[in-house]
């Protein structure tokens, strides 16, 4: 087997509510990412971002690299391991530094990124991220790259976001039981726009929205970088619940259901389609219409995207996100989706699906596993000695903010 170090390989571990996922990448010696291997497990452990049972989420993340490294013919060493919950939180922060020898040096910019992190957070909690904005040098507002620039005073702006220490130590204790390293923690939504966003949308202003199996993630981006970042606890599993008391069947019916002729709004749907439901123990299997279904999903999503638009007013986001709506993760492939949310939001709305990455059609196509490639891609940017390192541009922007990101705990 071809070792993991010769062949600059990254592996990006998801571990969701409904199924855990791992992603093999090769970084090519032009810095591209390329989906080599990927493997996935039903995952029974997790519950909206936190471990409610050690050993089922340590099997489900053993299966799933396995697969991932028999497909990729190679041996996972370490992992990034995406991280999300209600026990996420997070913040503004700003901080200001001298400017030692009139221009500012890297001493100078980790001084200021340390007096933005130097907030009081609750004992429970600990720092994940410290993500830069903006830097002003003496009142000059919008600097992205300060380092070399004359001045006397640095202040940095940043989007620090914690989560909780006990539901971190169990993701390492179940990643580290399967013999892997975790490399780092990162949290799912961030990754996810590392997959999905375009640097456009970035710039003028999008909202992300992960919809996931436990939780749906939001992620605000403008001026080129995150300002807001919020997790709620409505998402896939809740339509799969609808759906098994609606049609008094069992779960796992109701989640094969939901995937197979699940539709998000009753026009996407002909009125004498028909589905057979299982019954619930020894009673016997009905038919029942497609639009009946269509007409119990429909709600739930509804009431997602209510939610979402709350936040984002509540944010006082929702007028500065022109770019629209980017919709992605595993529940958000449904169709009339999209359509949905357009009518909700009322802005343009997309489905967000992996991009700049090679390999596996399944993966690089599908918004399921945009959490998974955001992963390798956070990597490859965190570790500049396995591929080229950009000297410029929104490249050299996003290595040197992976440069802070390691330094975040």
């Amino acid at each position: 087997m071809a070792r993991r170090e010769e062949r600059n390989l990254l592996v990006g571990l998801d571990i969701g509510t409904s199924k855990c996922v791992a992603v093999v990448g090769q970084v090519t010696p032009e810095g591209q990412v390329e989906v080599v291997g990927r493997g996935e497990h039903v995952s029974r452990g997790m519950n909206r971002g936190d471990v409610v049972n050690i050993e089922l989420t340590t099997q489900a993340i053993k299966r799933a690299v396995e697969n991932a490294e028999h497909m990729a013919n190679c041996r996972a060493q370490s992992v990034f391991v995406g991280i999300s919950g209600t026990h996420i939180r997070s913040l503004n922060s700003t901080g200001v530094a001298p400017v030692r020898a009139g221009s500012v040096s890297e001493r100078d910019v980790d001084s200021v990124m340390d007096a933005a992190r130097a907030i009081a957070i609750p004992a429970d909690q600990k720092i994940l991220h410290v993500i830069p904005q903006e830097f002003v040098v003496d009142g000059r507002e919008g600097i992205h790259d300060p380092i070399g620039m004359h001045g006397v005073r640095l202040e940095a702006k940043v989007h620090i976001v914690t989560g909780s220490i006990s539901a971190a130590q169990n993701i390492h204790k179940c990643v580290e039981s399967c013999g892997l390293k975790v490399d780092k923690l990162i949290l799912q939504h961030l990754a996810s726009s590392y997959a999905t966003l375009l640097p456009d949308e970035r710039d003028l202003g999008v909202c992300m929205v992960d919809i996931g199996g436990g939780t749906s993630d939001i992620a605000v981006f403008k001026g080129g970088t995150i300002r807001h970042t919020a997790v709620l606890p409505i998402a896939g599993n809740q339509v799969t619940n609808d759906i098994s008391v609606a049609f008094r069947t069992p779960a796992p019916y109701a989640e094969e259901i939901k995937v197979k002729y699940g539709v998000a709004l009753p026009e996407f749907a002909a009125g004498d389609d028909e589905i057979e439901v299982k019954g619930v123990g020894d009673q016997p299997p009905r038919r029942l219409s497609r639009l009946t279904l269509a007409e119990v999903i429909k709600p739930r999503y509804e009431e997602l995207f209510r939610f979402i638009r709350k936040e984002l007013h509540r944010s006082d986001w929702y007028d500065l996100i022109a770019g629209g709506v980017v919709l992605t993760g595993g529940s958000a492939q449904m169709p009339g989706v999209v359509e949905l949310a357009e009518e909700i939001f009322e802005l343009p709305v997309r489905l967000g699906t992996p991009h700049n990455v090679d390999g596996l059609k399944d993966v690089t196509r599908s918004p399921a596993y945009s959490t998974a490639v955001g992963l390798l891609l956070y990597g490859r940017s965190s570790k500049p000695q396995i591929a080229k390192a950009p000297t410029q541009g929104m490249g050299y922007w996003a290595q040197r903010v992976g440069d802070w990101f390691r330094g975040s705990f």
